[in-house]
């Protein structure tokens, strides 16, 4: 058994404007966004870069080889796959380590800052950290010898596929791809594919997990039945943040149904998927299915986000509107005494008691707006809102 390749990939939304925008970056270091030339070329060389190709299968793509062994894919939809070459049986976690490490401190910090500009990642989003499936692809392998590697990796064994081109053993994170013919393209376009279908799937799940948290802090919000004054801004400026969030995940959400039928169609007039998509094929119209349970979700966690600023927001006018009451009210009692000290004194003349009169008014209305102002902030307002049993989302 000759262990011949390993693979690695991800997927994040793209189109054929930002495949441009990568290919002169990978061919020249340039951009014609306002990034820093220094850090694009300091980036570029980290890169390793040698031969590089702008080809069209399906889809376009860029194709570019390493000093480091390493053969780099980037399509246009945003699929992105690595393949290491130099592996071997005895060194082959290192070897795996060595792409993962090409992909994550190379490869994406380039990218990363070639889109630094425009809307930004939420936090929610960037910071979760990637779990790779792992391709490793073997000649001519025995069954035992294919289960070998699955135990040095993972223990049990979601999937088996074979046809007469190729055999495949999937556990979570490693696939065992095991060459029955001469060529590697139908592999890797199945390669691809599952790479595109794993991480479609990963993404809508992240969003769905990313609903479920934002859906509890509003709840946490929410839950202040009754709220101090001074507390409202406060609370009103998280649920600001959390609307900011939405909108940013459901604009990306709304651009995934494109990909998933634009790849659905490819694969489907691709005669070297042929055999897989007889077993597999049914996974994009379900990927569809969850994409739209995704969207109806986030339309839900939307309208929840909206109806809270309402509340909080219509809080705030009250204690708004109590604030210009109390002012109202001070400014009444200034004027009133001003009045009558005017009624009493037949001509202004300067005294120490008229000037201590003077302070001790200034101070009776100055603690006067205190004791108001404090009322105001410690009054605690009611938030009425329906209340509804929670259902397993």
């Amino acid at each position: 058994m000759k262990i011949s390749n390993v693979y690695v990939g991800g997927w994040f939304q793209r189109t054929m404007l930002q495949l441009s925008e990568i290919y002169d970056f990978l061919r020249d270091g340039s951009s014609q966004l306002a990034l820093d030339p220094e850090k694009l070329a300091e980036y570029k060389k980290e890169l390793k870069i040698g031969k590089i190709d702008y080809d069209v299968a399906g889809e376009e793509f860029i194709q570019f080889t390493t000093s480091l062994n390493i053969t780099v894919k980037i399509f246009e939809d945003g699929l992105i796959t690595l393949k290491n070459s130099e592996v071997s049986e005895d060194t082959l976690f290192a070897d795996i380590d060595h792409v993962t490490d090409y992909y994550e401190n190379k490869l994406s910090p380039a990218l990363s800052y070639l889109f630094s500009l425009g809307a930004p990642i939420p936090k929610e989003l960037a910071s979760i950290e990637t779990i790779y499936p792992y391709f490793v692809t073997v000649d001519k392998a025995t069954k035992n010898q294919i289960n070998e590697l699955l135990s040095r990796t993972e223990k049990q064994k979601y999937f088996e596929f074979k046809n007469e081109k190729y055999d495949v053993v999937r556990g979570d994170k490693y696939y065992f791809i095991n060459n029955k013919s001469q060529s590697i393209s139908n592999i890797e376009r199945y390669i691809e594919e599952q790479i595109f279908i794993r991480e479609f799937k990963g993404q809508l799940h992240r969003y769905l997990n990313i609903h479920r948290i934002i859906w509890e802090k509003i709840d946490v919000v929410k839950e202040n039945a009754n709220v101090k004054g001074a507390d409202i801004v406060k609370f009103t400026s998280k649920l600001d943040g959390y609307a900011k969030t939405i909108s940013l995940i459901s604009g990306r959400i709304n651009q995934m149904s494109s990909y998933i039928s634009t790849r659905e169609k490819i694969a489907k007039s691709d005669s070297e998927l042929e055999e897989f998509l007889r077993i597999s094929g049914y996974r994009y119209e379900t990927l569809r299915d969850t994409l739209d349970y995704i969207k109806q979700i986030w339309n839900m966690t939307k309208d929840y986000v909206s109806s809270a600023q309402k509340l909080f927001n219509g809080l705030k006018q009250d204690v708004t509107s109590n604030s210009i009451n109390s002012l109202t009210i001070v400014t009444s009692m200034s004027a009133g005494v001003s009045i009558i000290g005017l009624l009493t004194k037949t001509e202004p003349k300067f005294t120490t008691f008229g000037f201590a009169y003077f302070i001790l008014l200034a101070l009776i209305v100055f603690m006067a707006n205190k004791v108001l102002n404090f009322i105001a902030k410690t009054k605690k307002y009611s938030i009425n809102d329906i209340e509804y049993e929670k259902d397993i989302k």
